[in-house]
């Protein structure tokens, strides 16, 4: 906190006044970014001009390019400071969760009658899946991001053609 307020150029009085605590912090970080994350995300998932598979595309495509391109602040909001605060971590978990919930609905939308109880579970595993992949492509540099936004691809069209199909 005292490092965040002699880089503000303030006192640490008033970062406690305005933050309260530094889960107060944690908190307001992750609710400006976040936020932003997952308005990006819901443009990509819902744009109905483009088939299955390039939405998948453009949506896992612009999740890794903002983790890549804010590596730090994904990395301590994700693991850090959920780890260190549990208010922090309950507020990720949710986010993670609405979006999985948003993207069952988006799922039950789709022709072809995907019943909405599978819809809710794609939506949750697409979205754990990605974000699990994208923790891993961040610790394997040399593996190439557009091998793994296809192998992601290629997973949910799979399993969306075999859920429409049945």
């Amino acid at each position: 906190m005292a490092s965040i307020a002699a880089e503000a150029g303030i006192t640490k009085p008033i970062l406690y006044r305005h933050f309260g605590d530094k889960s107060g912090l944690y908190q307001a970080l992750a609710s400006r970014h976040v936020h932003t994350v997952i308005g990006l995300l819901r443009q990509r998932f819902d744009a109905s001009d483009t088939d299955l598979r390039g939405r998948a595309r453009s949506t896992i495509t612009a999740y890794l390019d903002m983790i890549e391109a804010n590596l730090s602040l994904y990395r301590f909001l994700f693991h850090r400071a959920g780890a260190e605060d549990s208010q922090t971590h309950s507020q990720m978990t949710a986010i993670v969760r609405g979006l999985g919930e948003e993207l069952g609905e988006v799922i039950a939308a789709v022709p072809g009658g995907v019943d909405p109880l599978r819809a809710q579970v794609l939506g949750h595993a697409f979205v754990g899946m990605v974000q699990a992949t994208g923790d891993w492509w961040l610790e394997h540099p040399e593996v190439d991001r557009a091998e793994v936004v296809e192998g992601l691809v290629s997973v949910i069209v799979a399993a969306m053609s075999a859920t429409v199909a049945r």
